[in-house]
């Protein structure tokens, strides 16, 4: 069970309207609703507010965000565009019909909503103003209050406006970007954690800053993507390199060109062996996604010539070891 509610407010009855929040939704749906291989994600209820016939009210809000916490399963997602408020009180998403921003929905009682639920992973992406003052306690704000399971990540701080560029929101375009790809992991997850340090890494420090808490033991993937490696050639990465540390030693007969001179003068270059070219598109590959590098030397190509090395980086040594345990 993979349910997400998706809620984009354009239209606002008694303050300014919005004009990116519909499209925002539309494009966040568009990413949970199917992997990346067309195969089924979340099932998605959506909810938009775009005009004065096609509201989203205060009751159908609210009921719709306690309904998508109810029950159990492996993850519930709520996604809200639209404006947020804030006051001593606490925030509040806002609804078509609201006149003074605390008639909105209290994250107080959607925090409620997803600490008491049995849903093993609860993720609340919030892109509207002052909405990073989720998860805060009602009398101190900078200490989250978040139960196991529970991630919240927002546009904003408890401070500051979240912004819209070319009628998009700035945080809702970035996790479009993390969820089509991205973010993702070499086995092709996607999560929110990776989601978190593509949007923080993307603004710059005097923009509008992302804030991310959570109360997990282990992520949950949000959306799978095609990996840039096949899982099949990610896993021989332990093969290659059995033990930390460990040095692949190249040498010519691994390099399939050849320098157009060494036809008349091979310099006692040997001839390529194909089932070390076979190894070494792979050790390419794997320099490419930065799991391994040459050792003294500038380019993959110098090191198999000169038989120099290659080693892995700290990111090759983690995929090793998850390799070298089965857990890939």
């Amino acid at each position: 069970m993979r349910k997400a509610l998706v809620v984009g407010i354009d239209h606002y009855n008694n303050v300014p309207p919005l004009y990116g929040c519909v499209n925002d939704s539309f494009a966040v749906k568009a990413m949970l609703d199917r992997h990346a291989d067309a195969s089924v994600n979340f099932g998605v209820r959506h909810l938009t507010g775009t005009g004065p016939k096609d509201p989203v009210g205060r009751d159908e809000l609210r009921s719709a965000i306690e309904e998508s916490f109810a029950g159990d399963g492996e993850v519930s997602l709520l996604y809200f565009a639209g404006h947020g408020h804030i006051e001593a009180a606490g925030g509040y998403l806002c609804s078509s019909e609201v006149k003074t921003g605390n008639d909105g929905v209290p994250l107080a009682e959607i925090m409620t909503f997803a600490n008491q639920s049995k849903v093993q992973n609860r993720v609340i992406i919030l892109d509207s103003c002052h909405s990073g003052v989720a998860g805060g306690g009602a009398l101190q704000q900078k200490v989250a209050e978040i139960s196991d399971g529970v991630t919240i990540l927002t546009a904003s701080t408890a401070e500051q406006y979240a912004t819209e560029e070319d009628g998009a929101g700035v945080f809702t375009s970035l996790l479009v970007d993390a969820l089509g790809g991205a973010a993702a992991n070499l086995v092709g997850e996607v999560t929110p954690g990776a989601v978190y340090a593509h949007v923080d890494q993307s603004l710059g420090p005097w923009a509008q800053r992302p804030v991310f808490k959570t109360n997990v033991k282990r992520f949950v993937s949000l959306r799978k993507v095609q990996p840039p490696l096949q899982l099949s050639e990610l896993r021989r990465i332990s093969e290659f390199f059995p033990d930390s540390g460990y040095q692949f030693q190249l040498d010519p007969s691994y390099e399939p060109e050849r320098h157009e001179s060494w036809a008349t003068d091979p310099q006692g270059i040997p001839t390529p062996d194909p089932d070390h070219t076979a190894i070494f598109a792979l050790l390419q590959k794997y320099n490419r996604v930065g799991l391994l590098v040459p050792e003294g030397a500038p380019h993959m190509w110098h090191a198999a010539i000169g038989s120099k090395t290659v080693s892995l980086t700290a990111l090759g040594e983690h995929y090793r070891r998850l390799a070298a345990k089965g857990m890939i």
